[in-house]
């Protein structure tokens, strides 16, 4: 079964500058120069690191973790001639916390990688993906 998306629109703003509507009316300035505004290859980097960081994260209250800080780093290595394409992107996971479970944290990323992620699922046919995480020990005494 498929569900339809409802359209994203971008209008030109003016000289290279857009906006971008989301489905959900959300506005979002689009540069592709990258002086002013993420340009498109940016917010793709954005995507698919917000769409495995709910899943993570969600999985790690769903294993009650104790999580102070956490933040997911993505790169990417795109081709020299055109089209541009993204061909191989790297996704690490920061997890801050108190005895977090190396399990817990491996379970996420492999659930997020392989069965959540819509965008990763998306990517990946042309687009090598590759995750890793970090766990750091948050002994501060707001952590307790």
């Amino acid at each position: 079964m498929t569900i339809q998306q409802r359209p994203a629109v971008v209008n030109l703003a003016g000289g290279d500058l857009f906006v971008g509507i989301t489905p959900s009316g959300h506005a979002i300035a689009i540069d592709p120069e990258r002086s002013s505004a993420p340009s498109p290859v940016e917010l793709l980097l954005v995507a698919l690191g917000s769409c495995t960081a709910v899943d993570v994260i969600g999985i790690l209250r769903k294993k009650h973790e104790k999580i102070s800080e956490y933040r997911v780093e993505i790169s990417g290595v795109r081709r020299e001639e055109h089209p541009r394409a993204l061909v191989h992107m790297q996704v690490k996971h920061i997890v801050k916390g108190r005895n977090v479970s190396d399990k817990a944290v491996s379970q996420a990323v492999e659930l997020s990688d392989t069965k959540y992620c819509s965008v990763a699922a998306t990517l990946r046919p042309t687009v090598e993906i590759v995750s890793s995480y970090e766990i750091i020990e948050d002994n501060s005494e707001l952590s307790k």
